[in-house]
């Protein structure tokens, strides 16, 4: 079967700005074009399009349909659309290329997430009926998460600020990073608390931005660029909708989804995860040790554009691999309220 390999990631700069459309045009038009030139590809080379975004962010119904005009509809073009974050159109993309259909495809995702409320648009991803009439914030859920784990012994408001400070030196590498700095773990901890016990530092910041990748079949990832990132494994699965059914300081599904992949040895692991705890169950749910490089790129929690994010945590990891810092990495997105959906994705050199 012909493996599919990352050929192209561009991603917008991490900002929250007021102004402009949602419609996601302003925001993938350059993104588009950075991709092209780094891949010598053009429109008419790109067999399938992919996109993930979301209507109830942009407040508008079928809101991908005008981001199209991005990349442009005619003459007609093989094009679908996810309801959620780009990695899973990253998926559909995935097996398009697996199946023959296509030998290369481009994803996209974008989220103006400073246009509502975010915390409660996201309310509207919990189950309808029982959850959602409740209107728990996204933040909230997360709090309560974060304060089942401390209260359990799992992890401590230390071990947090620790995610946190790391994230935010990285990030001071990542030109596109909407926060950075040097915190220490005590200084970050003297913070006012925002949802009790998660400080500004544990929560990721609402982000406007977009992400691109552009994926191709084995035979022609060669010739478009000299070093591929070859998806050898790619995996998603899904944790209960009610809260109460579930452990949620655990992740099951990512790790079930990892053991689908193989991770094996890996030097980097790109991890979505929008508040700091949620780092921690995830490195324990992927069985990731000291070793392992966790978010160089700063991670979300230094700018988290929705339904971009998850898209951009393949492409960081798929970067690390083409420019030959890293021999196998470890790409992870998320969706949903604490953690319930999860997808795992592995990437390696071209040999």
């Amino acid at each position: 079967m012909n493996r599919v390999s990352v050929v192209g990631f561009a991603q917008s700069d991490c900002v929250r700005n007021t102004h402009g459309t949602t419609n996601g045009v302003e925001m993938l038009v350059p993104i588009l074009a950075e991709a092209f030139e780094r891949t010598g590809l053009s429109k008419e080379d790109i067999g399938f399009w992919c996109s993930g975004s979301s209507d109830y962010l942009a407040g508008r119904a079928f809101s991908f349909i005008s981001a199209v005009d991005a990349i442009g509809a005619f003459p007609p073009i093989n094009e679908s659309h996810v309801e959620m974050d780009a990695a899973w159109a990253l998926y559909e993309a995935w097996v398009k290329i697996l199946t023959g259909e296509a030998d290369t495809a481009l994803v996209y995702g974008f989220g103006k997430s400073s246009a509502g409320t975010l915390r409660r648009v996201l309310s509207l991803q919990t189950d309808p009926y029982t959850v959602a009439p409740l209107w728990p914030d996204s933040v909230s859920i997360a709090a309560l998460q974060a304060r089942l784990g401390l209260e359990s012994g799992r992890w401590s408001e230390k071990d947090m600020a620790e995610v946190a400070a790391r994230s935010l030196a990285d990030a001071r590498g990542n030109p596109k990073a909407q926060r950075s700095g040097d915190h220490s773990v005590a200084e970050l901890l003297d913070g006012p608390l925002t949802a009790d016990p998660l400080r500004a530092h544990d929560i990721a910041p609402i982000t406007d931005g977009a992400a691109v990748v552009i994926l191709a079949a084995e035979d022609r990832a060669r010739d478009i660029v000299p070093t591929p990132a070859v998806i050898t494994g790619i995996e998603h699965r899904v944790d209960s909708p009610v809260l109460g059914a579930r452990d949620l300081t655990r992740s099951p599904s990512t790790e079930s989804a990892g053991a689908a992949v193989g991770i094996g040895e890996v030097d980097v692991a790109e991890l979505h995860a929008p508040f700091t705890h949620q780092e921690l169950i995830l490195r324990e749910a992927l069985g990731l040790g000291d070793g392992v490089r966790i978010s160089p790129s700063g991670g979300v929690l230094a700018g988290n554009p929705m339904f971009a994010a998850g898209l951009a945590r393949i492409g960081e990891a798929a970067q690390r691999v083409m420019t030959g810092d890293a021999g196998r990495a470890l790409a992870h997105a998320t969706s949903g309220p604490a953690l319930q959906q999860n997808l795992v994705a592995v990437l390696e050199a071209q040999a």
